[in-house]
């Protein structure tokens, strides 16, 4: 038997469907005995997995692992796993050990660490080790050798959904996993490409995968989607896609098979992308449900994106949020504050570039980070100009400080100066207060008249310093939420 863990990530209320694990699964399905174990639903996996292994002939512990809460959740297991079934192999996969393998290697209850899209790197593993046959052809697959040394196979060529088996649906309760949203009251989640052909320096995608992308064909997308409409009752979908759209006659087609379903849906997408696509297309997409796209706008700074080598410009973003208004979909546009070269000016420039985007498109989404880089493929532990030496262990990035810094709460980078930290974070909280988001639907109804109220002078004076009146009001807004699982 093969044990597949989703490590907890979040609030039971907010799990999804662990589509990295579920595609693992369709692969096994009908040649492996495998079960799936999912720390967001249950409350004792450890307990779970000994419960299986002392049942089973147990010959791999597959572990899906992003970076934050679900890979300090990973360690507490795989190390309690070790101590007390030292024979069952661990393998890590996910974003966690594609960006570091060698932190992920450094630990003494990781045998086995599988780099980008694991699907086939997973069979390959399973015949090496019940056959005791070498590891050094498995591409994408990293590894301790007999002495100890960390060995990186090639990487593996990324194939597209379509050459995989359908999702097995079947293995895990759905119901548990289709959550109330702004998009309806049984929102899925779908993967509908793999990877990004972009080359952003900050993003995990690129240092995962690589410069590519594989889509899935419209036709499939349409019939998993129908398969959830129909025998679970999904009613929304959000795709996790982090290039939803490639083509603008791929676009039309998606469209046209899910106008029937009426299906709302969320996706992601590139301000350049979706530039060169007519108000046609845009329209089709509207009436087939497309409701928010997340773009990554970045930066306020015509620099600052080409030093990210983001290769847009901040023009096509404003252009994009009149569009979307034009069109009647929600922009959601994301910014990573703080650029390297300069932070201070970086700032100052893309919170009054938000302000412009406001103008255009009031109901535009506004989500705001700090500047956090990812090691890059050839530098898997390079620095930022010698400012950053990323930790070694999965015990070190567990550690608070790193944890902050790969949450993007408090990331301590060393050219952000306090002063322009509280500068975006009190600008966040006024605008996120002035436009309250349309996505927490638990917010009460008085509570975006409260908000705006009393953030509408500061955000007219510009005056962003110390909003204690905004924090007070959210907390306080907080404690009277209703549940989630009430709605």
């Amino acid at each position: 038997m093969i044990i597949l863990f989703n490590p907890r990530a979040t609030k039971p209320r907010n799990c999804r469907l662990p589509l990295s694990i579920l595609a693992l699964g369709a692969v096994l399905e009908g040649r492996e005995e495998y079960q799936i174990v999912d720390g967001n639903l249950d409350n004792d996996p450890i307990g779970t997995i000994l419960e299986l292994i002392d049942n089973c002939r147990v010959d791999l512990l597959g572990v899906t692992v992003m970076p934050g809460p679900q890979m300090a959740a990973a360690m507490e297991c795989s190390r309690e796993i070790r101590r007390m079934r030292p024979q069952v192999p661990v393998v890590w996969g996910g974003y966690f050990p594609s960006i570091y393998p060698d932190a992920t290697l450094n630990s003494k209850y990781v045998d086995f660490a599988v780099r980008g899209q694991g699907e086939d790197t997973l069979l390959e593993l399973l015949e090496a080790v019940r056959r005791q046959h070498g590891l050094e052809n498995i591409k994408g697959l990293s590894y301790k050798d007999l002495f100890g040394l960390h060995r990186h196979n090639p990487e593996r060529p990324m194939k597209g959904p379509d050459s995989f088996p359908w999702t097995p649906f079947h293995r895990v309760p759905v119901d548990r996993y289709l959550r109330p949203s702004y998009f309806g009251r049984r929102t899925a989640v779908h993967h509908a490409s793999i990877g990004c052909p972009f080359r952003c320096s900050f993003c995990g995608v690129h240092a995962a995968y690589g410069n590519r992308e594989r889509m899935e064909s419209p036709a499939r997308t349409a019939d998993v989607l129908r398969h959830l409409a129909a025998s679970y009752g999904a009613d929304s979908v959000q795709f996790y896609d982090m290039n939803f759209f490639m083509r603008e006659d791929h676009a039309r087609d998606l469209a046209d098979r899910l106008l029937p379903l009426g299906l709302r849906w969320w996706c992601e997408a590139r301000v350049d992308t979706l530039c060169r696509y007519s108000d046609s297309t845009l329209e089709a997409l509207r009436r087939a449900g497309c409701t928010m796209i997340f773009f990554g706008a970045e930066s306020g700074s015509d620099w600052a994106l080409k030093e990210m080598q983001k290769d847009i410009t901040t023009e096509q973003t404003l252009q994009m949020a009149s569009r979307m208004r034009q069109c009647g979909i929600i922009p959601e546009f994301s910014f990573v504050i703080g650029n390297p070269k300069d932070p201070e000016r970086d700032t100052r420039e893309t919170v009054s570039f938000i302000r412009t985007i406001k103008r255009l498109n009031p109901s535009s989404e506004i989500i705001m980070y700090h500047y956090t880089p990812v090691p890059q493929r050839g530098s898997m532990y390079g620095d930022i100009d010698g400012q950053i030496a990323f930790p070694g262990t999965p015990e070190e990035w567990a550690t608070k400080r790193w944890m902050d810094f790969t949450l993007r709460i408090d990331p301590n980078t060393p050219w952000l100066k306090r002063k322009t930290k509280r500068l975006i974070d009190n600008f966040e909280l006024v605008v996120g207060s002035r436009w309250p988001t349309v996505q927490d639907i638990r917010a009460p109804r008085w509570s975006r008249a409260l908000l705006k109220a009393l953030s509408a002078w500061r955000y007219s004076s510009r005056f962003y310093h110390f909003p204690r009146e905004l924090r007070w009001a959210h907390q306080f807004i907080d404690l009277r939420k209703p549940k989630q699982e009430s709605l």
